[in-house]
């Protein structure tokens, strides 16, 4: 063994001693650490303090570093054995070391002693004992399991914070204030309303308080303000005029009718019709594939049609559009000829056929037999009919331009089924004439709704009832205005009672108005299918199917009654456009002499020789 140092550690204590005495190893540290003290008596008192505790945990843990020491096999003899330092500059300079040691890691030796007498006190860092590591590898994942949960809740509270600034502060009043003399807070209407996104906000809020009204209204305020409102959003917002607006706003619910405006926005989806007397839909959409156009069937319902979603080439002039293999055909005009249902040999006649699209998917359907008069009142249309017909290879067609009022009296009848898509003033296809929104007016209805009373009138007139395979009439239109649908089939089985409405054998469609507002329409108003451009992603349409039962019309007591009352009618406005001119006075002579020169006039307009006035 080597030399003896000159301060011999003592002992290390038992843990009954610790217990037991707890303040006399801080003496026995101090007695002999005394070199130690007085190096450190330089340093502040914290430092001092915290010396003092290492060296007694160091005596206590560590093993002695010399190379001359010898490890003892018996823990409590180990003390007793341990080897001396070979000189006292050693032992110093161990001793300094330790200081400076002591200094360097203060707050890390500290954290790594462990005192068993002290239970609330942490435990290492590291420790040998592998249930530590798992206790604390369980700590660490519940903390960063409890972080995660706190960043997503804060994410989620930040989210709806920003919903709410985005919306709800920046929300226009839904109501404005009360008008006075033009004025609105001392600003004119117009500045009130021009601001669009103001007012789509503001579509949006009216909408969701119409839908829960008793709940979400303000104090005060009818539903018709709120309604009156909206009404007038919707027309600065989409560019209608109040009249029409109103007009297609009564046809649906509040929610429903705001996507139908929406919808009007947006153009419909482009569609072919395959021309099955040249080729088949899966020969020409192969075709049209290898050309670079992007395509799929219309669905179901249809085995002509097919949806065009991308063309690398315009699909209105490739190799097979030139050939007649297709046709450019809204889908929404495929209805009508489907509903018709044209049988082979059949004499058939479509009242108002330009361009072209109806009569050639009927003689497709007839596979060139039969014969289809193709009519049209407008001469400067029948010549894309000509052009459309000769194109497709239609060889049972005959275009003739007459009024299809005159129909069949003075011109031909005995059809076995008559195709009307009678003129409209479009309100279903809005995206393809923006112009609509503003230039229709209720006397426009009114002009058009009688010239489809008379038009269908005529058609059911051309019909042959006795017919062995037809007796069919089909009205359309490309408007979604009870004026012009149901209110015209109304008038039409009240005037024709040998008449009555069938199954129009489409798939899809609402039912047609029984009642509306005010109105009330016969029950059989529910055969017929209505189409719109928010639902069925085609254009707005009507279609209706009528069966003719016999040539006759019979009288009845319901139509003696209509003219009573129509006769009625007209006395009763003649009795007041005479009482409001009961206080007018004319001169006979003075009329007779302005009568007498416009009708000279007249003659002189049409070529007579007219002698001067004596």
């Amino acid at each position: 063994m080597g030399r003896k140092q000159k301060s011999k550690q003592g002992v290390p204590p038992t843990l009954e001693e610790v217990r037991g005495a707890g303040k006399k190893p801080e003496m026995k540290a101090e007695k002999k650490r005394k070199p130690a003290e007085e190096t450190a008596a330089l340093q502040p008192r914290k430092k001092q303090i915290s010396q003092e505790k290492k060296s007694l945990f160091e005596e206590s843990e560590s093993e002695p570093e010399n190379d001359d020491v010898e490890a003892a096999s018996d823990e409590f003899e180990q003390a007793d054995e341990f080897s001396e330092v070979e000189d006292d500059d050693d032992a110093a300079e161990a001793q300094d070391e330790f200081v400076q040691d002591g200094e360097d890691k203060e707050e890390s030796e500290e954290d790594s002693v462990f005192d068993s007498d002290e239970e609330s006190r942490a435990k290492p860092m590291f420790s040998d004992d592998s249930g530590d590591e798992d206790d604390l590898e369980v700590a660490n994942l519940e903390a960063m399991s409890r972080k995660i949960d706190e960043e997503a809740e804060k994410e989620e509270m930040e989210a709806e914070e920003e919903l709410h600034t985005n919306i709800h502060p920046t929300a226009p009043a839904i109501l404005p204030p009360t008008v006075d003399g033009g004025m609105v807070d001392g600003q004119p209407i117009s500045a009130f309303t021009q601001d669009l996104s103001q007012i789509q906000l503001r579509i949006q809020e009216i909408n969701r308080v119409l839908n829960d009204f008793k709940n979400l209204c303000e104090p005060g305020r009818s539903r018709a303000e709120y309604v009156d409102q909206l009404l007038n959003d919707i027309s600065v917002y989409y560019g209608y005029s109040k009249f029409l607006a109103e007009k297609l706003f009564e046809l649906f619910p509040v929610s429903e009718a705001i996507e139908f405006f929406e919808a009007n926005e947006l153009p419909r989806p482009v569609t072919i019709r395959t021309n099955t007397l040249k080729t088949q839909r899966r020969e020409l959409a192969q075709a049209l594939i290898n050309r670079g156009v992007n395509l799929e069937p219309i669905g179901k319902w249809s085995k002509v049609g097919l949806q065009v979603f991308e063309s690398q080439v315009p699909i209105g002039a490739t190799p097979e559009y030139l050939a007649g293999h297709y046709m450019l055909q809204a889908a929404s005009s495929f209805l009508p000829v489907m509903a018709l249902a044209p049988q082979p040999s059949e004499r058939i006649l479509d009242m108002s056929s330009a361009p072209g699209g109806k009569v050639t998917y009927v003689a497709a359907l007839q596979k060139n037999t039969g014969v289809i008069f193709a009519n049209d009142a407008n001469k400067a249309r029948t010549k894309a009919l000509s052009a459309n017909i000769h194109r497709l290879g239609v060889r049972n067609a005959i275009v003739c331009n007459y009024d299809g009022r005159k129909f069949p009296n003075d011109v031909l009848g005995g059809f076995d089924r008559v195709l009307l898509d009678a003129p409209c003033s479009g309100t279903g296809v809005i995206y393809k004439d923006q112009s609509v929104k503003t230039n229709k007016s209720e006397r426009d209805f009114d002009t058009l709704s009688h010239l489809q009373r008379q038009l269908l009138l005529s058609a059911i007139d051309s019909v042959n009832a006795d017919s062995k395979t037809g007796g069919y009439i089909v009205y359309s239109t490309c408007s979604i205005t009870v004026d012009e649908d149901e209110a015209v089939i109304q008038y039409a089985l009240k005037k024709r009672p040998n008449v009555k409405l069938v199954s129009t054998g489409l798939e899809f469609g609402r039912e047609g108005f029984v009642r509306y507002r005010e109105k009330r329409f016969h029950p059989s108003l529910k055969l017929t299918r209505r189409y719109y451009p928010h639902v069925h992603n085609i254009d707005g349409f009507f279609v209706a199917k009528l069966k003719k039962m016999s040539d006759k019309i019979p009288q009845t007591t319901d139509g003696a009654d209509e003219a009573e009352e129509e006769h009625e009618d007209a006395e009763e406005e003649s009795v007041n456009a005479s009482s409001e001119n009961d206080n007018l006075t004319f001169n006979d002579e003075a009329d007779k002499a302005i009568i007498e020169e416009n009708r000279r006039k007249w003659l002189k307009s049409k070529g007579y020789k007219v002698s001067k006035k004596n």
